[in-house]
């Protein structure tokens, strides 16, 4: 993995450990020498991860709407900061330019695009790893919904494999970097293969 996206909340959350969640998987990326490519903002844990992983000399590349740029909730300290013109652009700028996804804890923006990564690797648009940061257990409410999804049969249980999770980026970033791909149905609307 040359770069990996993150998905973050703009907010900090109520709990420290969503910053030192941020801050380590900051640290970490740096680490291994891993680009950031996120949302491109100042504020909450996306702020939080930027800064930390620019004062290790990490890369962190933001994508931001014009519309967002212009609130001044653009980091002025990146790496590279593109400006584009609709959220959509943004979240396929940003998956054009990584080899994996990362999702910290947030709110609905950061739960609408990691679903949506998840929806196109369903989809075959692209064979990229997901990984859930599980900070404090954050995820493990949606971990329990989308395996309701499954026992309800809206979910194949294979795509159950289309992403990992873990409580620390460490075995998080491992566990990415041996991720392979479910089989996928090709037919996969054809409810006898649920």
């Amino acid at each position: 993995m040359k770069r990996v996206c993150v998905f973050a909340g703009s907010s900090t959350g109520a709990r420290p450990d969503y910053a030192d969640a941020a801050r380590a998987l900051a640290r970490e990326l740096t680490r291994r020498r891993i680009g950031i490519v996120y949302g491109g903002g100042s504020v909450g844990l996306m702020g939080v991860l930027a800064d930390t992983a620019l004062a290790d000399g990490g890369e962190v590349i933001g994508v931001i709407p014009r519309g967002l740029a212009s609130r001044e909730l653009a980091h002025a300290g990146l790496t590279e900061q593109r400006v584009v013109g609709s959220m959509h652009e943004r979240k396929a700028t940003m998956a054009a330019l990584v080899d994996a996804f990362v999702a910290l804890p947030g709110g609905l923006g950061t739960l609408e695009e990691t679903l949506e990564v998840l929806t196109w690797s369903q989809l075959g648009i692209h064979a990229k790893p997901v990984g859930l940061l599980d900070a404090a257990g954050y995820y493990a409410g949606l971990r329990a919904f989308l395996g309701h999804a499954v026992a309800e049969g809206f979910v194949r249980r294979q795509y159950l494999g289309l992403f990992v999770h873990a409580a620390s980026p460490p075995a998080l970033l491992d566990a990415l970097e041996r991720w392979r791909p479910p089989p996928i149905a090709r037919a996969w609307l054809d409810e006898s293969q649920t």
